[in-house]
């Protein structure tokens, strides 16, 4: 997984250009109280998951506050491009809308990790997938799973399919064909939102949890979330995936569980979170989420993407592994969770899920 020269050349453009978004944020930020102010110092560099770019600039804005000396550039290329970025060792950490599979962790190498170690990887942003549509006169929809299936995979082509319309009634819906918005790049958001669809509507959705979009099923390409959402609301009866903290003012549907629709938010989206248990097979300190997605709990909503920080038990570089304990566990703490709650709409982890993220931080080294 060698990294080509106009992927680092864009690495090294985009670093720059968060270097002076991080200084100005930090010449801006308020001055520490008393006792609240930090000896450490240096510079942290990240890349990954562009479902995190607003948490993270909320994260970095809240860190620097308290140390000054630290600069801290993340660089929101999208979950595959900053894995890669964090194997390659031109990153001290990634984050992603999925963690390593175990067959990537094997083959590794992780080059800014000590020979033999182990990787740190824990859900730090939860948000539910928010499906977002952009048809004149329709502000909100209500769809089952193999509808949405449907929908993607190109066997609905119209807004006034049956299929939408007996779970609409009293909605206008137009005789207009469906663009479906798809993500062009690799992404975990895509994974997350393709693993609902395989769990809940199997017939209908037959290609599993994937990062890559099929080109079998058509549909539009874009480019991150920002893409998505600026396709879908620049195009004319299109529906796309995004971070929900992205809808602005998008159409948006609610989504069947048991007998209830369900609307997206923070909180519909922690409960799946809290209700999941940890996949088997991984090391002490790699807690990757196996959600259920099939629930039929009231008020569960299940499109979530959970997107994690991954990191390195032991760094080659000292100086990585302190300034990557720190802030890490700035994010995780009460104080970070409500700051990217506040910034990006993310569902603030639970009490208990910190309880269990925090040592696996503490054994970073």
């Amino acid at each position: 997984m060698k990294l080509s020269a106009l992927t680092r050349a864009a690495a090294i453009g985009g670093i720059a250009a968060l270097t002076l978004t991080s200084c100005a944020a930090n010449e801006g930020a308020p001055a520490p109280e008393d006792g609240e102010t930090s000896s450490l110092s240096g510079e942290l560099v990240g890349a990954g998951a562009s479902s995190q770019g607003s948490a993270q600039e909320a994260w970095v804005a809240g860190f620097q506050t308290t140390h000054t000396e630290v600069t801290v550039n993340y660089d929101p290329t999208g979950s595959g491009a900053g894995r890669e970025t964090f194997q390659q060792g031109a990153s001290a950490f990634a984050g992603s809308d999925r963690a390593f599979k175990t067959e990537e962790i094997e083959a590794g190498p992780f080059e800014a990790c000590a020979p033999d170690s182990g990787l740190v990887e824990f859900p730090a942003y939860i948000s539910p997938i928010a499906l977002v549509f952009n048809v004149e006169g329709v502000d909100s929809l209500k769809l089952d799973a193999a509808t949405v299936a449907k929908i993607f995979s190109g066997k609905i082509t119209n807004w006034n399919d049956p299929a939408i319309a007996s779970q609409n009634e009293g909605v206008s819906l137009p005789d207009l064909n469906i663009t479906a918005v798809h993500r062009s790049d690799e992404s975990g958001t895509t994974e997350n939102f393709t693993d609902y669809l395989a769990a809940t509507a199997p017939d209908d959705w037959t290609v599993g949890a994937i990062e890559s979009w099929p080109t079998e099923f058509g549909g539009e390409g874009a480019q991150g979330t920002s893409g998505v959402v600026e396709a879908v609301t620049g195009g004319v009866g299109t529906i796309g995936y995004a971070d929900a903290s992205r809808a602005g003012d998008l159409g948006t549907v609610e989504i069947k569980v048991g007998e209830e629709y369900v609307a997206y938010s923070p909180e519909a989206a922690a409960a799946i979170a809290d209700a999941s248990a940890f996949e088997e097979g991984r090391g002490e300190n790699d807690l990757a989420l196996e959600l259920d997605r099939t629930t039929t709990e009231a008020g569960v909503y299940p499109i979530v993407l959970v997107s994690y920080l991954v990191g390195c038990e032991q760094y080659t570089d000292a100086a990585n592994a302190e300034l990557v304990k720190e802030y890490f566990s700035y994010i995780v703490s009460e104080d970070g969770q409500n700051t990217a709650a506040e910034a990006a709409g993310s569902a603030p982890i639970s009490e208990e899920l910190r309880g269990k993220v925090q040592p696996v931080i503490d054994a970073i080294s």
